[in-house]
């Protein structure tokens, strides 16, 4: 190649003249490029030689000038147009001569950078051009406009992600929520990560990106890690650092869908006609509904009268659901699937909508109530002796929580005496349950609540207000599981076969109180549902069912179904294979609330631990997990948690003292406890 010729060469993919100026060895060249650069190059790196001149490499500026003039892509589809239809395959000079009426140095070179960067009308075939078919083009052209529209929704992207990383208010597109969705996805697969010995390096092995998740964080330039994505949606204001990827990663739903909010709204909006016509009329009653202050689905309430013949009657109100719903339409099939509320520190996520299941399908103080009512007449041992069941109208009366019934029984209010003698009806009925062999396990429970930042844990005592409601809830449910018996009707009856508990003389070698009960809890065997009555040992009742959360939960609102069909005197809703198999999907789905809802729980606890690393806590050793290598259960009384802790020393179960939180990592639920002596304690 003769000195002075002019040739391209490629850096990377930019473009690059160069003049040639000796020979390097028998086959590469050097050439001088435009910045006087030196560079070695085989034949094969030359992409174009410039023929018919020769140059200075002070020239090609001048060179490039000119050939710009003549960069017009757009004459390409004129020239494809006139070539098409022979086939006809051009070289850069023919081409030139075709654009141009030319084929100048600089023309020929203009019409080869058009040819080699066309990626529509022309195909390179050897050093020549062939025109591609009018099919080709057609098909070309749709291809290069679906990747430029790519091109400009990935930059779209990038700015409205721009915009949320600086905490600007960004209104996220419907395409977007396909990033966002496989986001979410991915990164809360972190929650494999409280599992034993899993890291997160394990987690990000075992489960590749999908294609939106790599495609999303190479385009932001971070690592495509379930971590990484985690921490972007956080710093998009998508996630908080504490979200619930227990919940995330479960298949229980978060949103209801639109159609089942259209449905739920209908319904408010055009009242379904009641199908209880002959409900009875109790509105005459005083009724107490009883709660946590923060409950909004009131699903219970209490009544007490005495009747003419002198006896007592307990009415157990229960809220109505299928006032509004009837079995498998929209609104049945979604409670279906999500089988019950889930409650969280953070909030629940309801079975209902919300718009249903905190207003009409509530007990709500003053309103008149569609319900079901449990009218229960106890013998003095606490048996049940009469009973009805009545779909019913009734108009509460007090909406109280547990510590305002605590204080009304505590100062033995006159004005409303019914409290008292409903209060009187709960003991004698759970000393009656207790002589039908039933086993009391009392063990401190913790209530966690996140508002905003603050986290909190409130002990549950069992006072007298709980153990009031938690009994006549039992009842209603015999009552409900009896009037099934008796009548041949398949329900979701819950039994619990009898527990082996270790003999006295075992019980009594171990500290009474929470060590004894924890000993007893273990032997508990799990309850059980059966669609025939079945013995539940722990609340020593012959046959029971749960009716009292229909809003709440869903095999309670099976026992709905089929009590309020009997009674109208309808055919079933559900046969007995049907209940069975709908329960079978519903228990799964339960089990998975539970799991959550525990989970949860836990990482809040040690959240809260976390928060407080210089409080010291009184301490209970419940029992041994490990005892071969120091591992041992512990009772923060003051909190209601058991938590594991390793012990350095000897200790024996029952054994009391103070510990620290060393470490707390609750989202690799880690926790780790010292034991502090005296001395240090008294100096805290």
């Amino acid at each position: 190649m003769e000195k002075g010729t002019l040739v391209e060469f490629r850096v990377g993919a930019e473009r690059r003249l160069g003049v040639v100026d000796r020979p390097d060895g028998k086959t590469r060249v050097f050439v001088i490029d435009e910045r006087g650069q030196p560079h070695s190059l085989a034949p094969r790196q030359i992409t174009y030689t410039v023929t018919g001149e020769t140059f200075q490499p002070s020239q090609i500026p001048k060179f490039l000038q000119e050939v710009n003039g003549y960069l017009d892509p757009s004459s390409l589809e004129v020239a494809w147009e006139l070539l098409v239809e022979d086939g006809e395959v051009v070289t850069p000079l023919q081409m030139a001569e075709l654009l141009f009426s030319e084929s100048l140095p600089s023309q020929c070179y203009a019409a080869y950078w058009l040819l080699s960067d066309d990626k529509t009308y022309f195909k390179q075939k050897g050093d020549a051009y062939e025109p591609r078919t009018t099919t080709q083009v057609a098909e070309r052209k749709h291809q290069l406009e679906v990747e430029a529209l790519k091109v400009r929704g990935q930059q779209e992207f990038l700015d409205r992600v721009d915009k949320a990383l600086n905490k600007e208010p960004v209104e996220w597109q419907r395409h977007d929520r396909h990033r966002i969705e496989a986001l979410e996805k991915y990164a809360a697969l972190l929650a494999d990560t409280t599992k034993a010995g899993v890291t997160y390096e394990t987690v990000a092995r075992a489960y590749p990106p999908s294609a939106p998740v790599l495609e999303t964080m190479n385009l932001l330039g971070r690592p495509a890690t379930p971590q990484a994505a985690f921490q972007l949606l956080i710093d998009l204001g998508l996630w908080s650092p504490h979200e619930n990827l227990f919940l995330r990663r479960s298949s229980i739903p978060i949103q209801f869908p639109t159609k089942v909010i259209e449905v739920a709204q209908q319904r408010l909006d055009f009242i379904p006609p009641d199908k209880d016509i002959d409900r009875l009329n109790l509105t005459h009653l005083k009724v107490y509904t009883i709660d946590d202050e923060s409950t909004t689905e009131i699903d219970d309430g209490l009544s007490w009268e005495r009747l003419p013949d002198g006896r007592e009657r307990v009415w157990v109100h229960i809220a109505d659901p299928t006032r509004w719903l009837m079995p498998e339409d929209e609104l049945d099939l979604e409670a279906r699937r999500r089988g019950s509320t889930v409650y969280l520190p953070t909030g629940m996520v309801p079975m209902f909508p919300e718009l249903l299941a905190t207003g009409p399908m509530s007990l709500v103080q003053g309103r008149e109530c569609c319900a079901l009512s449990f009218g229960i007449i106890l013998d003095e041992a606490g048996a049940v002796v009469d009973y009805c069941i009545h779909a019913s109208l009734i108009k509460p009366t007090y909406r109280l929580t547990y510590e305002d019934v605590d204080e009304m029984l505590q100062l033995g209010v006159q004005a409303e005496p019914e409290i008292k003698d409903i209060a009187d009806a709960a003991e004698k009925r759970k000393a009656w349950r207790y002589a039908q062999g039933a086993i009391s396990i009392n063990m401190p429970e913790a209530m966690i609540k996140v508002k905003g930042d603050e986290v909190s844990i409130d002990l549950l005592d069992d006072s007298p207000s709980r153990r009031l409601v938690a009994e006549m809830m039992i009842v209603a449910g015999e009552v409900a599981a009896r009037y099934g018996k008796e009548n041949n009707i398949p329900l979701p009856f819950r039994g619990q076969p009898q527990p082996e508990l270790p003999p006295e003389e075992e019980l009594i070698l171990l500290p009474a109180g929470f060590v004894r009960a924890c000993a007893m809890r273990r032997c508990m065997p799990k309850s059980e549902m059966s669609i025939t009555p079945v013995r539940h040992a722990g609340l020593g009742l012959d046959t029971y069912t749960q009716a009292t959360s229909p809003i709440r939960r869903y095999s309670d609102l099976l026992t709905h179904f089929q009590l309020k069909a009997h009674l109208r005197g309808e055919v079933l809703p559900f046969t007995a294979d049907q209940l069975r198999e709908v329960m079978i999907m519903v228990t799964t789905i339960t089990q998975e609330v539970t799991m959550v809802e525990r989970q949860t729980n836990r990482y809040w606890a040690l959240e809260y631990l976390r928060r407080n690393p210089d409080e010291i806590w009184e301490v209970t050793v419940l029992m041994w997990l490990r005892e071969d290598s120091g591992l041992a259960l512990i009772l923060i009384e003051d909190l209601g948690l058991q938590l594991p802790m390793f012990f350095k020393r000897p200790v024996t179960l029952g054994e009391e003292l103070l510990v620290k939180v060393s470490l707390s990592d609750p989202q690799k639920d880690v926790i780790q406890f010292q034991e502090i002596i005296y001395q240090e304690a008294a100096a805290n």
